[in-house]
């Protein structure tokens, strides 16, 4: 059961990666399914796994932030 979660979460972090470019909720898509990812690797007993997906979890956050602000600097 385990496996197969890790194997969705690290499959939907590539399908919104690679989306990326389409709208910014893809990456702030692309930051929860790090989190998921992040989870998975405490759980499989592989913390660094997990701590540098945790990492990957803060810059996506960050940089949906960042788009999101740029977005509605472009619309006043």
């Amino acid at each position: 059961m385990l496996t197969a979660y890790g194997a969705t979460v690290v499959f939907l972090m590539m399908v919104f990666y690679a989306l990326e470019s389409r709208s910014p909720w893809f990456t702030f898509a692309f930051g929860i399914a790090c989190l998921g990812s992040s989870l998975y690797g405490w759980l499989a007993g592989t913390w660094p796994f997990g701590v540098v997906e945790a990492a990957w979890a803060v810059i996506a956050f960050r940089k949906w932030a960042l788009l999101r602000r740029s977005a509605n600097a472009e619309q006043v």
